[in-house]
């Protein structure tokens, strides 16, 4: 057999990659994807479908429980961090890739996720997909100061996942609607208490549908003006806000109130 032109060998003259390790009995570790096709997981896109056609918690939860089951594709791209500007042109002489980021006109922050090479090359043929479980997409996410996931960001069916399922994925945890969570009820509970013109209380879905907004409905006893109203509202907000793992289970958070019974 020829020699490859380049090729390296160590000491002993076997073949070796570029610092003379040699190759004999050598392995790529496998994470998980060896067999991956790069199509889309079939109960994602269901999921997907199903949320955009009726946006009820039922169809988020189960959605979340889809997207922490699946693969998913971060890009990575080049970017120029050497550019010789010498000539009539520029041009790149030492790039690295990065991870991406979007960037809204708010300011907020968001990563972006595809479920397939195809829904990916939509978006930007040129970029590297990086298989990943949705666990380590969402904790780049995090270290990259994102507040949300973007699935598939340039399809259609582009859809956003919200602080809160960000987090549930990136702990791990299964997700579910701030308003049917134990812990967010124990933690509103435990805030209330501290309220002697509070009555009782209920935790509600909010409105709008699909924005994650938890409402605490508040019985006050009668006779109360409406400063001391917002004050009561304020403090048991503050109470909620001081728990950063309540924080991470919540999107937004409204008030409403009703009668002492």
């Amino acid at each position: 057999m020829s020699e490859v032109p380049g090729a390296f060998h160590d000491a002993e003259g076997r073949p070796a990659d570029s610092a003379g390790q040699a190759w004999e009995g050598k392995s790529i570790p496998s994470h998980g994807f060896s067999g991956d096709t790069g199509e889309a997981d079939a109960t994602v896109l269901a999921a997907v479908e199903a949320l955009h056609s009726d946006p009820t918690p039922e169809a988020e939860e189960a959605l979340v429980a889809a997207v922490a089951a699946a693969r998913w594709l971060v890009p990575v791209v080049a970017v120029a961090t050497e550019v010789d500007e010498s000539g009539v042109h520029a041009a790149d002489t030492r790039s690295d890739m990065a991870a991406v980021t979007l960037t809204a006109p708010d300011g907020s922050r968001a990563l972006p996720m595809f479920s397939s090479l195809a829904s990916l090359a939509e978006w930007d043929p040129t970029a590297r997909p990086v298989p990943v479980p949705a666990s380590s997409a969402a904790r780049a996410a995090i270290t990259e100061e994102c507040q949300v996931l973007v699935v598939d960001v340039a399809s259609p069916r582009a859809t956003v996942l919200r602080p809160s399922m960000l987090w549930a994925l990136a702990q791990q945890r299964p997700w579910v609607p701030s308003h049917a969570d134990a812990h967010v009820a124990a933690a509103v509970a435990a805030a209330v208490a501290a309220e002697d013109d509070v009555a009782g209380h209920r935790l509600e879905a909010g409105e709008p549908a699909g924005a994650g907004v938890l409402r605490v409905v508040l019985a006050l006893r009668p006779g109360l003006g409406a400063d001391e109203v917002g004050a009561v509202a304020t403090r048991i907000g503050e109470r909620i806000a001081t728990d950063g793992e309540t924080r991470a289970r919540i999107d937004a958070l409204t008030f409403s109130l009703e009668p002492a019974g």
